[in-house]
C-alpha cells in the first residue's frame, strides 16, 4: 500500500499541470517580494482589461447617430456600422461596391490556398496566384463581360490596400528568383553587379524609394515610359520585396548539401532541369518560414502610401470620421483599421510558426 502510494505521488508530480505549478512558483512566487510584485502587476493588468471591456462592450454604442454617442460613456462603434463602406471600399462607386468585396475575398481566397500543403508546386502555386490576381484586377477595373470600367482613382480602402499587397507580391517573388540566381552565377561581373544591386537597395528605406519612384522618376524618364503613379509606386515596393526575398531564396539554396547539384548532373540534368526540379523546390521548403514573414511585412508596408496621398485603408478610415459630426471618434476608427491589420499579419505570423516547427520536426 506505501509502494502504491509512493508510485501515485511520483506520477502526480510528473504531469505537465504539476511541471506548470512548479515552474510557476518557481519563476513569479519564490521570495515574498516577488509574489507582491507579481500580484500588483495581475491587479493592473486585470483593471486594464475590465477598463477595456467596461469602454468596448459593456457602455458603447453599435448603432446610432453621433448624438447618442457623446450620451454614452463607452466606445462608439457606430461611426464604424455607419462608415464601414467608405472605410473598406473608399471612393468606389457606391454601386459597384459588390465587385470591390468579391475582389477582396479572391485574393484572400489566394492566400488560404497558397498556405495549403497540396498546392506547394512550382506548376500549381504561380497558377494560383496568376487566377486570383487576375479576378481581383478584373472585378475591380471590370471593361469587359460587361462589368463598367472602374479607374484607379476610385479605387480605395482595404481594396487599395490589398491590390498593392498582390501585386507586390506576384511581381516582387519572380523578381526574387531570378535576383537569387544571378547572385550565385559563376560569372563574377553577373554576381558582382547583382550583388551591388541588392545589397544597394536594402541599404535605403522603403520610404524614400516610393517618393522616388511616385516623384522623381517622371522628371528622369521619357513620357511613354512614366505610366501612372500607382504601378511605379508598386514596382518601387515590389523592387524593395524582391531584394529581402531574394537573400532569403539564396540562403535555403546555400542551406542544400552540395551533393545536391552533383548529383542533377550525374544524372543529366541541365542548369534550368535542376534549378527548376531540384534546387528551387528544396530551398522554398526551407525558405518558407522568413518567406511568411517577408510576406507580413509587405502587407503592412502597404500603409506607407497614404503620405504618397493613396486613398488606402487608413486615409479612408481617416475620413470616415472627418465628417458628418464623427471627428471624435477617431480612436474606434483606427482600432478597427488596427484589427484589420492585425487579423491578417498575427494569422500568417502564427502559420509561419507553425512551419517552422513543423520543418524543424520531420527534419528529425
Amino acid at each position: 500500500m506505501k509502494a502504491e502510494t509512493t508510485l501515485t505521488a511520483i506520477d502526480l508530480s510528473s504531469t505537465p499541470s504539476a511541471r506548470w505549478i512548479a515552474d510557476l512558483r518557481r519563476d513569479y512566487f519564490s521570495t515574498p517580494g516577488q509574489a507582491l510584485v507579481t500580484l500588483v502587476c495581475l491587479t493592473l493588468v486585470g483593471i486594464l482589461v475590465w477598463s477595456f471591456v467596461s469602454w468596448a462592450f459593456l457602455h458603447s454604442v453599435w448603432t446610432g447617430t453621433p448624438e447618442d454617442c457623446h450620451k454614452a460613456s463607452g466606445a462608439c462603434w457606430a461611426v464604424v456600422t455607419d462608415r464601414y463602406r467608405l472605410i473598406l471600399f473608399g471612393l468606389y462607386p457606391y454601386e459597384e461596391q459588390w465587385r470591390s468585396a468579391l475582389a477582396c475575398l479572391a485574393i484572400l481566397a489566394t492566400v488560404i490556398l497558397s498556405c495549403i500543403p497540396l498546392f506547394w508546386s512550382a506548376k500549381v502555386l504561380p497558377v494560383i496566384w496568376l487566377v486570383g490576381y487576375g479576378t481581383f484586377y478584373y472585378l475591380m477595373r471590370g471593361g469587359i463581360f460587361g462589368l463598367p470600367v472602374v479607374l484607379e482613382t476610385q479605387w480605395g480602402g482595404l481594396a487599395l490596400t490589398t491590390f498593392v499587397f498582390s501585386s507586390t507580391v506576384v511581381i516582387g517573388m519572380p523578381l526574387a528568383i531570378i535576383l537569387a540566381l544571378l547572385r550565385r552565377s559563376k560569372l563574377p561581373v553577373i554576381s558582382s553587379v547583382t550583388a551591388l544591386f541588392i545589397d544597394g537597395v536594402r541599404s535605403l528605406p522603403l520610404l524614400s524609394i516610393l517618393f522616388t519612384a511616385a516623384i522623381i522618376l517622371p522628371f528622369a524618364l521619357p513620357s511613354f515610359l512614366v505610366g501612372d503613379k500607382l504601378y511605379r509606386v508598386i514596382l518601387g515596393a515590389a523592387v524593395f520585396f524582391a531584394v529581402y526575398q531574394a537573400e532569403i531564396i539564396r540562403s535555403g539554396i546555400q542551406s542544400l548539401p552540395a551533393g545536391q547539384e552533383e548529383a542533377a548532373v550525374a544524372l543529366g540534368l541541365n542548369y534550368w532541369q535542376t534549378i527548376s526540379r531540384i534546387i528551387l523546390p528544396q530551398a522554398f521548403r526551407l525558405a518558407l518560414p522568413p518567406t511568411i514573414n517577408q510576406v507580413v511585412i509587405a502587407f503592412m508596408e502597404t500603409s506607407l502610401i497614404v503620405i504618397l496621398g493613396f486613398f488606402e485603408v487608413t486615409a479612408s478610415g481617416n475620413a470616415s470620421f472627418s465628417a458628418g459630426g464623427w471627428n471624435t471618434f477617431y480612436a474606434e476608427v483606427y482600432f478597427f483599421v488596427a484589427l484589420i491589420y492585425f487579423t491578417f499579419t498575427f494569422s500568417l505570423s502564427r502559420y509561419g510558426a507553425y512551419l517552422e516547427r513543423s520543418l524543424k520536426t520531420s527534419s528529425r
